[in-house]
This record gives structure tokens, sequence and C-alpha cells, in this order.
């Protein structure tokens, strides 16, 4: 796997934010009284269940926020996977910075390795077939470039970041414009020639119409696995096809097997159970 890299700056402003909300204006008013300004410590950060880690990078900032001397070593690199009673990572430092910047770096960590350990689920259960899992814009306010590396971690891809990356033709721009053609008319009209366009189409007649435009792909939306098949037959090839709704762990595979490019999947991001980590003082 290419190794994986989150930008600095934006670490450093999510761990800001989060250490923010957490201390307010008063501090730890818990640890400050009862643990030493000078006083350190070690400890480690254990998996307490399998799954792949995702978010090293922000938990060694969070306790670098307070304690820019801490020493946080990962023994597992992001996008990799332990099993359960493994450590993960091990943090050297002032004993009040460890203990206050705890939680936030548990919850970047267990929450972002949660996502990686679900796609990871949903790669496996593809596996063998040329369809890719792909994450969505449901996405927590603040977090969505942590959230998509995490899918990424997991073995998964990313569909558009934001609305400004990508064009995403759906149900309702088609309704308000009166149409297919004339949502498309429109698009081309105004949009750049580097700007991919894919459109959202729920039967094979809107299939059709759309493929009589120059678009990139198409999303399959809410089709049953016979109209599916019919779908990407008529495709051919032409243009990438997207699968979405009614994704689960249990239909997953049998959405890959109809021969789509893609699926994606929003629970990836909006619903993945947070990794079980903990950390233990040495």
């Amino acid at each position: 796997m290419t190794k994986l890299e989150l930008p600095p700056f934006l670490v450093h402003r999510a761990v800001a934010a989060a250490l923010e909300e957490d201390l307010g204006q008063a501090g730890d008013i818990t640890t400050d009284p009862i643990i030493s300004a000078d006083a350190t410590a070690e400890a480690e950060i254990v998996a307490r269940k399998p799954g792949v880690i995702v978010g090293q990078d922000l938990a060694a900032a969070s306790f670098k926020a307070l304690d820019p001397n801490a020493e946080f070593v990962a023994d597992v690199a992001d996008g990799g996977k332990v099993g359960a009673a493994t450590r993960i990572a091990h943090v050297k430092g002032n004993a009040r910075a460890l203990l206050t910047a705890e939680r936030t770096a548990l919850n970047f960590l267990g929450h972002l390795s949660g996502i990686a350990t679900l796609t990871a689920a949903y790669v496996a259960a593809v596996e063998g077939t040329k369809a890719r899992i792909a994450c969505t814009r449901k996405t927590t306010p603040g977090l969505r470039a942590f959230e998509k590396y995490a899918v990424r971690a997991g073995g998964g891809v990313n569909h558009r970041f934001g609305l400004y990356d990508a064009v995403l033709v759906k149900d309702n721009h088609i309704a308000a414009a009166g149409g297919i053609a004339q949502a498309l008319e429109r698009l081309r009209a105004r949009s750049g020639h580097l700007v991919k366009v894919e459109v959202e189409v729920d039967t094979l007649p809107q299939l059709e119409e759309a493929l009589r435009f120059p678009i990139d792909a198409v999303l399959l939306d809410n089709m049953d696995i016979a109209t599916q098949q019919k779908a990407v037959a008529l495709v051919d090839g032409r243009v990438l096809t997207e699968a979405s709704g009614g994704v689960n762990l249990q239909t997953v595979r049998q959405i890959a097997e109809t021969g789509v490019d893609l699926i994606s999947v929003g629970a990836l991001t909006h619903s993945a159970p947070r990794l079980d980590l903990a950390l233990e003082w040495r």
C-alpha cells in the first residue's frame, strides 16, 4: 500500500479545535489539581478489538499540542490491520498533557479506525469482482478530509470531496430543471472541459436519455439486481457505472456481480462503529 499521509495543517487545525472544545476557558479542572505540573508518565494505546488503524498523526498531534516535547511512537502505520489486545502506539511526556489529551487522541483514532475497518469489510465482500467501494458526502461536518482518508486506508476509494470538484446531477436537479436534457444542456454550457459529470438515473429510459449526452458516469440509484444488470449491459463500458442505495454487507456482493464499476456506501462514514481503543498507563 502507498504510504498514507494527512496534510499537517489540517491535522493541527482539527486537533486545536477539538482541544478547545474539550478544555473551554477553564482547562482540565480534574487533572490539574491532582497531578503536579512537572510529573512525567508513559502510556500505551491498545486496540481492544481487531481492526484497521487510522489517525496516528492526529493522536500524536493531540499530545504534542499540550506537551511539545512529548514522544509519540506509532507501532502500527495508518492502514495497518491489528488483532485484539494489540499495542498500536506508545507515548511519553508530561503526565498532565497525556491525561488531558487522552480523549481527543482516542476520539480521532477510534472514529477513523472504525471507518477504515468497516470499509475493509466491504472491500473484502466484493473481492474478485471489478467493483470498487466508494464513500459519499455523508460525512461529519468538519471531518470530511479525515473520514475520506480513513476510507482510503481501508481499501476504498473517494467519491467527490464536495460540490466544487465534480458534477453529480441528482433526481432533484432533474426535477427542478424540467428533465435530464434540460439539466445537461445547461451544465455543458457552463462547465469547464476538465469537470467530470455524473448523472443519477432511476430507470432504464432515464439511462438511455442520459447516455445521449457527453457524460462520464451514471449513478444507478436504488435499482433492483435485474435492472442493474440490464443497465450495465446498456452502458456497455461507455461510461463508469456506480450503484447506490440498498447497499449493506449482505447485499454488496450481489450488487458487485452485476458488473458495476463502483458501489457507493454512505454507511462507511455515517454509521461506522468506532474501534474500541484504550490508553493504558504504564
